[in-house]
């Protein structure tokens, strides 16, 4: 396959970077996205010296909807899109901050969108994306409410954008406990025990899985409007 060029918005920590590193290895010419110009190029120079490859940083803030065009405006041209951005959000009825449940509305439901529409005129028509949700929209807890109901909207949002913009595809993509990535590594045994234990495959998703999904996503030519769960089968127990 010849080289794509990648979007990763998001691509600075976490999953994303993830992301970021194995397109970056296998030849594609990646762009990775943060909240920093300084630690989006520093990121995307790691990137380079461990994965090889093409990679660069662009800061991007997608609760600034208005500046996202502006923000984009110097990729001339994207095969593969993928919105990995995220932020955690403790917020409960009884106790709502209306700030935050905003602005994480607006980073998934209204950021992402605004992305795509900001890029369409430069995607071709074997283009395709993958949209970041997660499994609260499943199963919720307490301080989910606004996690669980944008991720629900991420469902939403994969079909409507997979029939608004076909022949392009649009999958979202669902991961449950990672136990690697930086927010789960660190918690204690007792904490990540009882999540393994209600896995079917006793372990947690990694990090790598996840990112083995997102390719298949991307890649697949016949997979389009899917919003695909990698939780290793946490939600049939």
């Amino acid at each position: 396959m010849a080289p794509r060029t990648v979007l990763v918005v998001g691509g600075t920590s976490g999953i994303g970077l993830e992301v970021a590193r194995h397109f970056a290895a296998a030849g594609d010419d990646v762009v990775l996205t943060g909240r920093d110009p300084e630690r989006a190029e520093a990121v995307a120079k790691d990137v380079v010296r461990d994965a090889g490859g093409s990679a660069r940083g662009i800061a991007l803030e997608l609760t600034d909807v208005g500046g996202i065009p502006s923000a984009l405006a110097g990729i001339d041209h994207v095969d593969d899109v993928v919105l990995s951005a995220v932020d955690r959000d403790q917020n409960t009825a009884a106790e709502y901050d209306t700030a935050g449940a905003l602005s994480l509305v607006t980073l998934k439901l209204v950021g992402y969108t605004e992305v795509i529409h900001a890029l369409l005129p430069r995607m071709g028509h074997d283009a395709s994306v993958v949209v970041f949700g997660g499994l609260a929209k499943d199963r919720p807890y307490p301080g989910s409410t606004t996690v669980s109901t944008v991720n629900g909207g991420v469902v939403g949002m994969v079909h409507t954008l997979a029939t608004e913009l076909a022949p392009i595809r649009v999958n979202g993509i669902h991961p449950g406990i990672v136990g690697d990535s930086p927010f789960w590594s660190g918690k204690p045994d007792e904490v990540l025990d009882g999540y393994r234990s209600r896995t079917p495959i006793g372990r947690l998703a990694s990090m790598t899985e996840v990112v083995d999904a997102v390719a298949f996503l991307l890649r697949n030519g016949a997979v389009n409007g899917v919003n695909l769960n990698v939780d290793g089968g946490w939600l049939l127990r």
